[in-house]
């Protein structure tokens, strides 16, 4: 029996896929690390004690009815202060929408600025943009970026379509790559959409939007810094929709708090469209949410805290990687600036086996890493990179330091087994 169209087209996920495989040799009783999910072991990264202790308060003073449907007051002047102080942009609490996580806030940009057919421009290897522009029902120009440019778009990408798009998706720090946007690239690009919103101004045509992910901003390490389009042009504000929240910084991906801030008119859109949804973040984590948001002192120590632990484990695998290159073996990585990512490549098409089999596919290769090294990594076609794309991500919210050491043993292993 069939369902509608847009159901039946949906495309199924391939992490979930590569999770069937974990689980099956767990269920065989044996250790898989698994790096493919992009969120926390909660035995590692608990949420913060302070946030847990304000959630668990806010149940006890029963804050369990509706919230108002663009978000608790309270949380959305706290998150005003917050990103004031933090980033120096000043969004009024009218400018700010609250809901369950990020994800309703991208679908609620994409159903509110786009019309059918419309055509969105995204790179890849991202983030699920592909799912949401079939929702939509748009059209997509789908830019694959490059190792050199640490997977990051330039300008050279997306203008040569910049007059047929109606929403560009961004995102940084990156998810699958845990890179980052540099200073001059992203003001290329936001000089770009500028100009090109001058033109539709004075042709009378609707504006090129910028959906502006940030969830994982907060996580940065070393020299790298963040940016975002309106602090290097204020022009480009009254386009722009920044999607962020507490998922990520704050190992809080249950917790499901996210917003949405950019120019009223948007955001008074999206609200109309998700209190249809439902999609609201409960009243009691938005309640804590904005009580602990204001602890400067205990928020920023969390921070320190975190970073430091991501950061440990990612430099850790990174420099395995790297030793194992300069060992001969067909390996690489990208270093890590932001986020729970690291960016690995393993140059594996055409090895053979010890059993004399060789390895034809990434999806071949993908497999080879799992049952012979016991880790589970995700492909760069996962999200959306062509499936020639040798280039993997590898996540760190659910490893344990002591860990480390015993995967590169049983990975070497793996890759010294291959001729």
């Amino acid at each position: 029996m069939k369902t509608s169209k847009l159901a039946e087209g949906l495309k199924g996920s391939e992490i979930i896929k590569i999770a069937g495989e974990v689980n099956a040799l767990k269920a065989k009783g044996e250790t898989v690390y698994n790096q493919t999910i992009g969120d926390f072991d909660s035995s590692v990264f608990p949420i913060p004690k302070a946030l847990k202790r304000e959630i668990v308060e806010a149940y006890e003073n029963d804050q369990t009815n509706y919230p108002t449907a663009n978000g608790m007051e309270e949380l959305r002047e706290t998150v005003s202060s917050y990103l004031a102080n933090r980033l120096g942009l000043r969004y009024t609490k009218d400018e700010i929408l609250i809901s369950g996580g990020a994800r309703p806030l991208i679908y609620a940009l994409y159903q509110t600025v786009l019309d059918l057919e419309d055509t969105v421009l995204y790179p890849v290897p991202s983030w699920n943009n592909d799912a949401y522009t079939y929702l939509a029902r748009n059209k997509a120009v789908v830019v694959e970026t490059k190792a050199k440019n640490k997977f990051m778009p330039t300008v050279e990408d997306i203008e040569p379509h910049v007059q047929d798009i109606a929403l560009l998706a961004l995102c940084s720090p990156l998810n699958p790559t845990g890179t980052t946007f540099d200073k001059e690239t992203l003001l290329e690009i936001s000089n770009l959409v500028i100009t090109e919103n001058e033109r539709r101004k004075k042709e009378g045509q609707k504006p090129l939007y910028v959906l502006y992910d940030q969830i994982y901003w907060q996580l940065t390490y070393g020299e790298t810094a963040h940016y975002n389009p309106v602090e290097l042009n204020p022009d480009i504000r009254e386009y722009t929709i920044f999607i962020d929240g507490i998922s990520k910084a704050f190992a809080s991906t249950g917790v499901r708090v996210g917003w949405a801030f950019g120019p009223s008119h948007v955001i008074n859109k999206m609200k109309a469209l998700l209190s249809h949804i439902g999609a609201w973040a409960p009243k009691a984590e938005q309640m804590a949410v904005a009580s602990y948001l204001s602890q400067t002192e205990t928020v920023s120590q969390y921070l320190g805290y975190i970073k430091q632990e991501l950061h440990y484990r990612l430099k850790k695998f990174y420099d395995g990687f790297q030793d194992l290159k300069s060992q001969g073996f067909a390996v690489h990585a990208i270093e890590p600036e932001a986020a729970l990512y690291l960016t690995v490549q393993f140059d594996l098409i055409g090895k053979t086996t010890v059993d004399g089999e060789q390895l034809n596919s990434i999806e071949e290769v993908t497999s080879y890493l799992l049952n012979e090294a016991k880790l589970a990594v995700v492909p760069f076609y996962a999200f959306g990179a062509s499936r020639t794309s040798n280039w993997f991500r590898l996540s760190v919210g659910t490893s344990k330091k002591e860990e480390i050491d015993t995967i590169f043993d049983l990975l070497k292993k793996a890759l010294e087994n291959l001729s």
